[in-house]
């Protein structure tokens, strides 16, 4: 009789199981869970981590430092390319200019003097011709006074061919190559400005801190993620629908996704869906636990201050 009892006992446990194995989940109720795309966090160039901001669980607001590598080299080169610049400037000034003031000054003087040596030259040969006309003065009296006058003349002319020129400044050519020497100087100190932002990260968006990947002190290299971040935006409902379901869903329906511990629905927006079937959804999210043949959905949360409290992993019901 024990052992008819004990046979009845799990012939019943056996129908029980079967039972619920057969069952087929509520129409129009499909079981998923939230997943996160995370953000890897990195620096472009190598170095040792001299400060991490943040921690593991950590929310962090949009511009919050995250951590910042070594960078006394680059500070260096910043300096140096910053005193490059302002050479190439005041030599780029120094062309555009020309002669200094007190050169100029100089010229001015000359050209003065010479002025005034033409119109007494222009004087004396007037009054030599009045009397050569006379016949009282030598031929030759006469022919040194035009001379020097014209002598004065084209001096006036030299100085202030002189003196134009050096109100000009450089020639184009000289000015161009300094033009392009600055640019390469502001070129090189866009360079290295960059090379020093690029030692200290601050977080691009708001979120919270999934994770550190490394330590203080320990060396980092280029474009290696330091810290994982999951903005609030980059928390998607992923679900599971039967093939027949899957007909009637496209891309921008609107779902409502129940978790438990929050009496009212959270709405969601269907952003993707899978163009194959996954023979087998996870174990831990499907209620039934049976293999059949399913598609793989996303949604993106309607509202973000809401999607923000949940996290990846957590189970979740979605209906139309």
């Amino acid at each position: 009789m024990k052992l008819d009892a004990l046979t009845r006992g799990l012939l019943t446990g056996l129908a029980l199981i079967a039972q619920s194995g057969c069952e087929r989940p509520s129409a129009g109720r499909w079981q998923g869970y939230f997943e996160g795309e995370f953000v890897y966090v990195s620096a472009a160039l190598p170095g040792r981590l001299e400060k991490l901001a943040v921690q593991r669980g950590q929310s962090v607001e949009a511009g919050a430092p995250l951590f910042s590598l070594e960078r006394a080299a680059e500070l260096a080169a910043q300096r140096e390319a910053d005193s490059r610049h302002s050479q190439a400037l005041a030599r780029l000034e120094d062309a555009r200019k020309g002669l200094r003031p007190t050169e100029i000054a100089a010229l001015e003087a000359r050209l003065s003097q010479a002025r005034t040596a033409t119109d007494l030259s222009a004087r004396r040969l007037e009054r030599v011709e009045k009397v050569q006309i006379s016949g009282t003065l030598a031929e030759d009296e006469r022919d040194r006074a035009r001379l020097t006058h014209l002598s004065n003349q084209q001096a006036t002319r030299d100085l202030e061919s002189q003196l134009a020129t050096a109100r000009l400044g450089g020639r184009e050519d000289a000015i161009r190559a300094a033009e392009a020497e600055v640019a390469a100087a502001q070129a090189a100190l866009d360079k290295a400005v960059w090379s020093v932002d690029q030692k200290s990260i601050n977080a691009k968006r708001g979120g919270w801190i999934h994770d550190t990947l490394y330590r203080e002190g320990e060396f980092v290299s280029a474009s290696q993620p330091i810290v994982s971040l999951l903005p609030p935006e980059n928390l998607k409902v992923r679900f599971f629908v039967s093939e027949a379901d899957y007909a009637s869903l496209k891309m921008g329906d609107t779902v409502q996704v129940q978790v438990t511990g929050r009496p009212a629905p959270l709405p969601a927006r269907v952003n993707y869906l899978s163009l194959k079937p996954e023979y087998t959804p996870p174990v831990l999210y499907n209620r039934e636990n049976r293999a059949k043949l399913v598609f793989m959905i996303e949604a993106a949360p309607l509202e973000a201050a809401a999607a923000a409290t949940f996290h990846p992993g957590q189970p979740v019901e979605v209906s139309r």
